[in-house]
């Protein structure tokens, strides 16, 4: 279950509520009980481990694929990280 930031713009009460998806939003707040609790945008807080795809696809490297265009002597392209460090 996702966990959901609640902000009151009455009382300023913050608080962290941990819902269903399909649970209705809440709108009264539980401190000073005016209906002004405000679901707050956040940052989703997860992390990625193990060795998945983000692991083993993008682990940096000279794996550019393709010179730049129109660069007949083999240099990188510019999103490559060989680019930066070619000099």
């Amino acid at each position: 279950m996702p966990i959901y930031a609640y902000k009151c713009e009455s009382c300023g009460l913050a608080k962290d509520v941990l819902q269903k998806i399909s649970d209705p939003v809440l709108t009264d707040c539980p401190a000073c009980g005016k209906a002004t609790f405000k679901k707050q945008l956040t940052a989703a807080g997860f992390q990625l481990k193990g060795s998945g795809w983000y692991e083993t696809d993008f682990k940096g490297g000279n794996s550019c694929a393709a010179p730049a265009a129109g660069a007949s002597d083999g240099a990188a392209c510019a999103a490559c990280p060989a680019a930066s460090t070619a000099t």
